[in-house]
């Protein structure tokens, strides 16, 4: 049995996640040496260490929520902030007030920008817009007066988090998009193995049940004739070409889109006229169709399929129930062309026209009718002894109403 297909999932995050924990612990070690650098200049060093103690111990035992997007919670993050817009706020009470005000470092100094890219990794560009304001808010109180570097340093932080923040986005919705396309390539290629193995059994049984049974005769050859339909039905249903799998994952807020065709389409939509044909498709009826799907308005598919049922119920009721019938679809660039031909004995000249004025309207509205309304037409050819064949036409943009026509009596 063939090795099922495997989707592996690859987050673009977690290089992030690892990058972040160590420019924690390395932004942590900076701060704590920038302080011991000038520790005598401080106005209060006994503050500087305390902080400086919680600000290590918080660092290191936090690794574990820094590591996925999972454990780094909103609750973590609204602490972590808060310890580096602390440090902030009492870095004039621990430091010399000239120091503050010629522009000196904050206590968590760059360990700062490691909380707000927190927030960006794990929310996108708004949480970053977010923290990064809280931040140059912090910073505007602690130098009391907006200095130029000052300014310079919150914009710089500010720009930087929203960049990264929104860049993660793009990261984590071009993930997204990758992993479904590997998912709808895996369903393909299982879809296309169980195809195969139904071809090299089922198929092939029911086609020869078809074959002995029309041989046999009596019996046997409605079963064979049942095989036949079911045939049909079951290439059609493993082929997956008329309606695919349905795949789609929308999400405007978060990112990019695969959107695969489904099975019900929106009623505003273009169908492909191919789904709606293929029921008609049997052991004495043949379908042709392009190898691409054929869109039309939903309105104007449902009809051309009607018009094509009302003209092969008139080759089983006129033509008898073994006669053939084929059904030929052509996409063209400004109409959709469908062809039904059968093998029966055709129609008499006159014979339409007789049977419209005795009020039989099978082909007067069931057919042509519908084409009408559609801006299209239908044409009839008939030779007798020769068959007949209805030719429909419907152009791409019409525009329709939107009052669907009944079935009408068939002639």
């Amino acid at each position: 049995m063939a090795q099922r297909d495997r989707v592996m999932r690859m987050s673009v995050e977690q290089p992030l996640w690892r990058a972040l924990a160590g420019y924690r612990v390395l932004a942590m070690i900076y701060a704590i040496g920038l302080f011991a650098a000038a520790h005598d200049g401080f106005a209060r060093p006994w503050l500087a260490i305390a902080y400086f103690a919680v600000l290590g111990v918080w660092t290191l035992a936090t690794l574990p929520q820094v590591a996925s997007a999972a454990a780094c919670t909103k609750p973590f993050l609204a602490v972590d902030l808060t310890v580096a817009l602390t440090g902030i706020l009492i870095t004039p009470l621990a430091d010399a007030v000239q120091r503050v005000h010629d522009g000196g470092p904050t206590l968590p100094s760059i360990w700062t920008a490691g909380s707000v890219l927190a927030f960006a990794i794990k929310g996108g560009w708004r949480w970053a817009a977010l923290a990064s304001t809280l931040v140059a808010v912090a910073n505007l109180i602690e130098r009391g007066t907006p200095a130029r570097d000052t300014v310079h340093n919150v914009v710089l932080v500010w720009v930087a988090s929203i960049a990264i923040g929104y860049v993660v986005e793009v990261a984590r919705a071009s993930e997204r998009t990758l992993a479904r396309a590997l998912e709808i390539e895996a369903a393909t290629r299982e879809r296309e193995r169980l195809a195969r193995d139904i071809h090299d059994s089922v198929l092939q049984v029911l086609a020869m049940v078809q074959r002995r049974g029309a041989v046999i005769g009596g019996e046997a050859a409605e079963l064979g004739r049942m095989a036949g339909e079911q045939e049909v039905a079951l290439r059609t249903l493993v082929s997956g070409g008329l309606v695919p799998v349905s795949r789609a994952s929308e999400d405007d807020a978060r990112g990019a889109v695969v959107r695969g065709a489904a099975e019900d389409e929106p009623d505003d939509g273009p169908v492909d006229l191919r789904a709606l044909l293929a029921p008609h498709a049997g052991s004495r009826v043949s379908l042709a169709e392009p190898g691409a799907p054929v869109p039309l308005a939903p309105q104007a598919a449902r009809e051309v399929a009607a018009a094509v049922g009302a003209a092969l119920d008139n080759v089983r009721r006129h033509a008898g129930e073994q006669a053939r019938a084929w059904i030929l679809a052509e996409d063209e660039p400004d109409e959709v062309i469908v062809t039904v031909r059968d093998d029966g004995p055709g129609i008499p000249e006159g014979r339409l026209a007789q049977a419209e004025g005795e009020g039989r309207l099978g082909v007067a509205q069931s057919i042509r009718g519908r084409l009408r309304d559609l801006g299209g037409s239908a044409d009839v050819i008939s030779v007798p002894g020769q068959g007949t064949e209805v030719e429909l036409r419907v152009p791409k943009h019409h525009q329709q109403t939107n009052d669907p026509r009944g079935k009408a009596e068939q002639r």
